[in-house]
């Protein structure tokens, strides 16, 4: 926003995204968001410190800015005037205003840029202070917030400015390797060697509507490549859609997110206490599943359209969700949610396939096949719960990992492999429910887990029936015998060991009341995850090992006595 002259400066501003007079009153009422297109005006340090924290929270570090000229710079200034010139302008020592505070009565180490003060850029002293609120962050053991401004590096303190990208990016890194959340809220606007190091290095990177982050600014990649940029390029929504950014947040609603994010990390940090045992549950909750159902059945049902997603169950049995975006390479792949979310009151970070109920809902969300892009999402955010201490819960309902082309250009079945070897040592509980389909590597890629449940209705197999039939069979018409042969329904992988539970549907299936449905899959998810909390990480680690050892061919057959031959394919058992 710009003023329409000094006199006026406390009455009226001009909207610099649509040229609107503005009462200044009312805009700073609206926090600097212009209420008629909801341009996001530029704010000073301490502004931004106002709106974000409690109420007299807020203590400077007792650090002050040390007056840096390493190289003696000169330009149509000796350096010394501009730093003179920017601290009588801004008011400020450096770029960058650092203390602690409380959000959302959440205690947090801060650190917020100033733009105002020589573009906002990173020279020593901005580094130093930065890491010495880092530092103060690890003393503490309390998550550090970053408010990124920043035209990028300080030019005038030569290659030293350039080492600040390293000195930060190493105070982040002990934070991360302490277990402690870190977090950057990109404004506008963040480029060079800012958003190259602590503004994206950090677990969570959130930015404000209409923030611009990258390497290099618009102006110089026109210079250099003369290609003509895309609509909204480099602007928050467009790194959101390619996976950059976890969320894109309105300036009033910042405050909260960071509360929300915060409130799971000190949840996480907490000493479990073992729960009382919970209330009894129906009797089929326990493993036993209603009445028989035939196996080609039992796949229909497990695909109807109906059918609770992901993204309804976290709005009906969990609570408070946070979606969390992108793998932080240039995607960000709808057929896979996940984010943080409470389950009786605990924080849980909860990861699950997404279809849809109409065809453009599926169209959209590739019926739930994730793209390698997917399963880094997934890997990034159990390795963030891993850190916070926070438990996994994953949802599993896809027909397969999707086989296109571009997914295999990307390296599909290492992101899977990759995902399963994480699964395998990741010390925080983890429950993963099949809701839907479990179809393959791509189920698997979520399935790894210290108790596995299975929705009455739902399936899990190597491959799809019809799959199976082409292959085996002599066509697919024979999908419902392949159904029967591949043991894929709930009672048949409870039997098999592969299934721990099987949790009940309302009758006759979980479209029938979505509501019935989330309310007993909470109940068995809380039930399941309850006597895992206060299980050593290590112990953890070694009997979810254990489990998966026992498929080898020996256990399997000693464990499970195989099934009346009903149904077999045409083939042959080789030696």
């Amino acid at each position: 926003m710009t003023t329409t002259a000094p006199q006026d400066e406390q009455l009226w501003s001009r909207c610099d995204g649509c040229a609107s007079l503005l009462y200044r009153k009312r805009l700073r009422r609206n926090l600097d968001v212009c209420p008629e297109c909801g341009s996001h005006a530029r704010l000073d340090a301490p502004d931004r410190v106002a709106q974000l924290v409690d109420p007299d929270s807020f203590t400077p570090l007792p650090d002050r800015a040390v007056r840096v000229d390493p190289i003696g710079f000169v330009d149509a200034l000796p350096y010394p005037h501009r730093l003179g010139a920017a601290r009588a302008g801004s008011g400020l020592d450096e770029a960058v205003l650092c203390g602690t505070a409380r959000i959302g009565g959440h205690p947090v180490a801060l650190a917020v840029m100033d733009f105002r003060f020589l573009g906002g850029s990173l020279g020593c002293a901005v580094g130093e202070l930065i890491t010495r609120t880092a530092e103060r962050a690890l003393a503490d053991a309390t998550p550090l917030v970053v408010v990124t401004a920043s035209g990028g590096a300080r030019m005038q303190e030569g290659a030293l400015s350039l080492m600040q990208m390293a000195t930060v990016s190493q105070a982040v890194a002990g934070l991360r390797e302490a277990g402690l959340l870190t977090v950057s809220v990109v404004t506008d606007p963040t480029y060079g060697g800012v958003a190259a190091s602590f503004a994206t290095n950090t677990d969570v990177v959130l930015a404000e509507s209409g923030a611009r982050l990258g390497f290099a600014g618009p102006r110089v990649i026109r210079q250099v490549t003369g290609a003509t940029l895309p609509e909204g390029f480099q602007t928050a929504e467009f790194l959101l859609r390619h996976g950059q950014v976890d969320l894109v947040v309105p300036r009033h609603a910042l405050r909260g997110r960071l509360t929300a994010l915060l409130a799971a990390a000190e949840a996480g940090r907490r000493v479990p206490v073992p729960r009382p045992e919970p209330a009894p549950r129906p009797a089929a909750a326990g493993g036993v599943p209603g009445p028989a159902r035939d196996a080609w059945e039992t796949v229909r049902t497990a695909r109807h359209p109906g059918r609770p997603t992901t993204l309804d169950y976290l709005e009906t049995a969990f609570d408070g969700f946070v979606e969390l975006h992108g793998d932080r390479l240039g995607a960000d792949c709808p057929a896979v949610v996940g984010g943080l979310a409470r389950l009786d009151g605990r924080p849980v970070m909860v990861i699950g396939h997404q279809k849809g109920h109409t065809t453009a809902e599926l169209v959209a969300r590739n019926f739930g096949m994730a793209s390698p892009a997917g399963h880094r999402k997934a890997l990034r955010l159990m390795r963030l719960a891993a850190r916070l201490r926070l438990p996994v819960v994953t949802l599993v309902d896809t027909p397969g990992a999707d086989p296109g082309v571009d997914a295999e250009q990307q390296g599909q079945a290492a992101a899977i492999a990759e995902n399963i070897l994480a699964l395998s040592v990741l010390p925080t509980p983890v429950v993963a429910v099949v809701t839907g389909e479990g179809g393959s590597g791509g189920a698997l890629a979520l399935g790894v887990a210290d108790r596995v449940l299975m929705l009455e209705h739902a399936v899990y197999s190597v491959i799809s029936p019809e799959g199976c039939a082409a292959i085996l069979w002599p066509d697919s018409s024979a999908a419902p015998q392949a159904a029967r042969a591949l043991r894929l329904t709930a009672a048949d992988l409870c039997r098999l060991g592969v299934v721990d539970e099987v949790v009940p549907e309302p009758r006759p299936a979980a479209h029938d009341d979505p509501a019935g449905a989330a309310e007993l899959l909470g109940r068995a998810v809380a039930a399941n995850l309850a006597p895992l909390l206060s299980v050593p990480p290590a112990t953890l680690v070694r009997r979810r090992r254990q489990r998966f050892r026992r498929f080898g061919a020996a256990r399997s057959t000693a464990a499970n006595p195989p099934f009346e031959a009903t149904d077999r394919p045409r083939t042959e058992v080789l030696p």
